[in-house]
């Protein structure tokens, strides 16, 4: 006879990630790989045992029981954490639109979940096959959900910036917060709440993979177009006459004439490495995968040469020109690996 936990396990651990995949799968373009997934699941993994140790810590110095610790404190310290690692990946320009928000958030959410649950099984806690249905399909989706939303608020707040003020960070943190209070508060009422999470989590992120399935293509149909504009224009005879072209003759009463020169070099490269990423992105709307070729990779190689050669100073002097948003830079992530 098979035991017992080996029948919970799976209801409890698996559809949290079944969720997430769907999710996944629900992205045309594909903008998270199966690395990345797997490796934000781990960061997930991380922040439920960080929590394991906080809590306690907190509650002692809250001086509060069990009970109210859990429905208010709690959460604010456990959707902290995640927070932690989406705060990263926004840092390190892995999160570009909506959609990888929130398979990013949920993905980080379902780490924690897979943890927490593991460890009340255990722990032996709730042998009932339904408190193991509610773990798993309300509780668990509720921590992936919760934090997809952290990461949808956070990037709509932030994608036209590049340096983010961390005060923009608190709306999110503060709906992903309410959120899993509110979960919390109704313990005697486990089969309401997961029907509930699971009536309105998967609507909602289905209007947001379709606005930002539309926000996409429109950004890449208008951004394409300029770039290919701006590298005519830089190859063309009337490019000193252009406004940027004015902008880098300025420069020279600033910078010697080879870093001003690298400058234009560095603004080639770049434009040819979006329009490329582009190019990427709009084979795989299509259900294409391309292979990333030598010359892409000699481009990244060279534009990190000229960002050595240019200086920190003449890059940020480069920047009124070349007007970069986050999801700038995140595109470059798409073919860098």
């Amino acid at each position: 006879m098979i035991p017992e936990i080996f029948l919970r396990a799976p209801v409890g651990l698996l559809p949290v990630l079944a969720f997430l995949f769907a999710l996944v799968y629900m992205d045309s373009y594909k903008l998270v790989s199966l690395k990345v997934i797997l490796a934000v699941i781990v960061g997930g993994c991380l922040t439920a045992i960080a929590a394991y140790f906080v809590n306690p810590l907190v509650m002692d110095l809250l001086q509060l029981d069990f009970q109210p610790f859990a429905r208010y404190a709690a959460p604010v310290v456990e959707e902290a954490l995640k927070a932690l690692v989406i705060i990263y990946l926004f840092r390190t320009h892995r999160i570009g639109f909506l959609v990888d928000a929130a398979i990013m958030g949920f993905a980080v959410g379902a780490g924690f979940a897979l943890v927490e649950n593991f460890f009340y099984l255990q722990a032996g806690a709730g042998s009932n096959m339904g408190v193991w249905i509610v773990r798993g399909f309300g509780t668990a989706i509720m921590h992936g959900g919760v934090a997809a939303i952290f990461g949808i608020l956070s990037q709509t707040l932030t994608e036209r910036s590049m340096k983010v003020n961390p005060l923009y960070y608190l709306p999110g943190l503060l709906v992903a917060s309410v959120l899993h209070s509110i979960f919390n508060h109704f313990p005697f009422t486990p089969i309401l709440t997961t029907v509930g999470t699971l009536l309105a989590l998967p609507p909602l992120l289905g209007i947001v993979f379709q606005r930002s399935a539309k926000s996409m293509h429109d950004w890449l149909e208008l951004d394409f177009d300029a770039d290919a504009q701006l590298i005519e224009m830089i190859n063309s005879h009337s490019f000193s006459e252009s406004k940027i072209g004015r902008f880098l003759g300025d420069l020279t009463t600033k910078f010697e004439g080879p870093v001003v020169a690298d400058m234009l070099c560095y603004l080639r490269v770049y434009t040819e490495l979006a329009i490329r990423a582009k190019g990427v992105l709009m084979m795989r709307e299509h259900g294409l995968e391309t292979e990333i070729g030598e010359r892409t990779r000699a481009n990244f190689e060279e534009l990190h040469y000229l960002e050595k050669s240019i200086g920190k100073t003449g890059c940020l002097a480069m920047r009124p020109f070349l007007q970069m948003e986050r999801k700038d830079l995140w595109q470059l992530n798409v073919i860098s690996k």
